[in-house]
């Protein structure tokens, strides 16, 4: 039976200042996110609001929120729960990334100097630590930073804000293959950070190509 509120130790500490929706927000979709509430998950709005310290009418609203984003689903007479993404959803999410990070790392490459690439080297050392460390959690969070960074090197507003509307997604989609990935995704990255300091646009838009694909052959193949 899937768990309905929040694991124990997880309850996040909601940051101050800020509008206390808004907080109670970020804090339940970084749960969602991180697979911390699973899938399936039931979401209780008594017990969220106990655990994070609110009262149930921000949680109430960030629900609906959350069911308008496609993070939650509403059931009449059964209560909220987490989204379950089919195989179909994650494969249109994570093809629309293989295009837009292609074409941001063509870009990339045309404007990568010694700074960016030190930078780009920097993340791929501590995702290869954390890797090393079975820190599957900061594993994701530093793989999203790194493609992060080579989004913000092609200096594309537009480009950058609709990456921006599928992260979160991609982080969804790729924790439960982050593990099975592993170092073979940091050795990719290390060959994409080569192409870029090489200045190499068509190598480096085709090692991006091939390394988001990998992951989205890896998601259909995961264990359930």
């Amino acid at each position: 039976m899937l768990p309905t509120g929040l694991p124990q130790g997880a309850v996040p500490k909601l940051e101050r200042p800020g509008p206390l929706r808004e907080r109670v927000y970020e804090a339940l979709l970084e749960l969602i996110i991180t697979r911390t509430l699973p899938p399936g998950a039931h979401l209780v709005e008594t017990e969220l609001a106990a655990q994070l310290g609110v009262s149930r009418q921000p949680v109430r609203e960030t629900l609906q929120r959350l069911s308008t984003e496609g993070w939650v689903d509403l059931r009449p007479a059964q209560g909220a729960f987490v989204h379950e993404p089919t195989e179909y959803e994650a494969d249109q999410l994570l093809a629309v990334r293989t295009l837009l990070e292609t074409e941001a790392v063509r870009l990339a490459a045309g404007r990568a100097d010694a700074r960016s690439v030190a930078q780009l080297e920097k993340l791929c050392a501590a995702g290869e630590q954390a890797v090393a460390e079975d820190d599957v959690e900061g594993a994701v969070a530093l793989n999203a930073q790194l493609h992060g960074a080579v989004m913000e090197l092609a200096g594309n507003a537009v480009l950058a804000g609709l990456a921006a509307q599928v992260d979160r997604r991609v982080r969804w989609y790729y924790t439960p293959v982050a593990r099975q990935r592993g170092h073979q995704s940091w050795a990719e990255h290390r060959e994409l950070i080569a192409a870029l300091a090489e200045g190499d646009a068509d190598r480096a838009a085709e090692v991006m190509r091939v390394h988001t694909e990998h992951t989205r052959t890896s998601y259909h193949e995961r264990e359930k």
